[in-house]
């Protein structure tokens, strides 16, 4: 029986990493969080003061980066990361990473090749379109950009940043336009994707609706 691929995309806040976590649990698969890989190098750029608009030096530090998944922890050239590259200043220059295209054909490389290795369920912004257009499914999720932000505002004030709403919104229509229209393998959905619309529905209730589309 061939491993089995599922693909959530769509923009930040939309809830994608959330729902994949949930699913793959209750799947009994492999979850692979692909923005958490670069936010990894944005951290690791950040942390050590490389100006991620110099393209060739934030290459280099991809290059040199060991990034791997376990059991639901990402880590980062050995030492686990997870709260780390949450943080604001990674989600503001994260995009600006993430557009490079050298830099995604690593982080691709690594994602197709943990995909060989087992079933998986990844989330990002070009996994149906681009990193596995033969997915088995293929999910778009989406919601409002006042929802995305206040969800993303929760998160951040329970771990006690102080941030205002209104810079949030801004911070994620900022990166919807920079991944929307970046050249390479940009935030799209894919044409033969579900599109879910998490906009006031629980948890549970996209879950609930996710699973119901996969015949296994």
């Amino acid at each position: 029986m061939k491993n089995l691929v599922i693909a959530v995309d769509g923009p930040a806040g939309a809830g994608k990493s959330t729902i994949a976590k949930i699913v793959a649990k209750k799947l009994n698969i492999n979850y692979i969080d692909t923005g958490a890989m670069y936010r990894a190098i944005t951290y690791k750029c950040l942390k050590n003061d490389i100006d991620v608009d110099n393209e060739e030096e934030v290459k280099k530090v991809a290059k040199d980066t060991d990034i791997d998944f376990r059991d639901n922890n990402i880590y980062l050239d050995g030492a686990i990361i997870n709260d780390e590259i949450r943080t604001i200043d990674v989600s503001n220059n994260v995009s600006n990473v993430a557009k490079i295209k050298e830099v995604r054909y690593l982080m691709v490389d690594v994602q197709r090749e943990i995909g060989k290795k087992s079933s998986v369920i990844l989330d990002g912004r070009d996994i149906g379109s681009y990193v596995f257009p033969n997915a088995d499914y293929k999910f778009y999720l989406v919601a409002t950009p006042h929802e995305r932000g206040a969800r993303r505002h929760k998160e951040l004030t329970e771990k006690g940043y102080e941030v205002s709403i209104e810079e949030i919104i801004n911070d994620i229509i900022k990166r919807d336009e920079i991944d929307s229209n970046r050249e390479f393998a940009p935030l799209v959905k894919a044409e033969d994707a579900i599109e879910v619309d998490t906009t006031g529905k629980t948890i549970e209730d996209v879950v609930e609706s996710v699973l119901g589309k996969i015949n296994l």
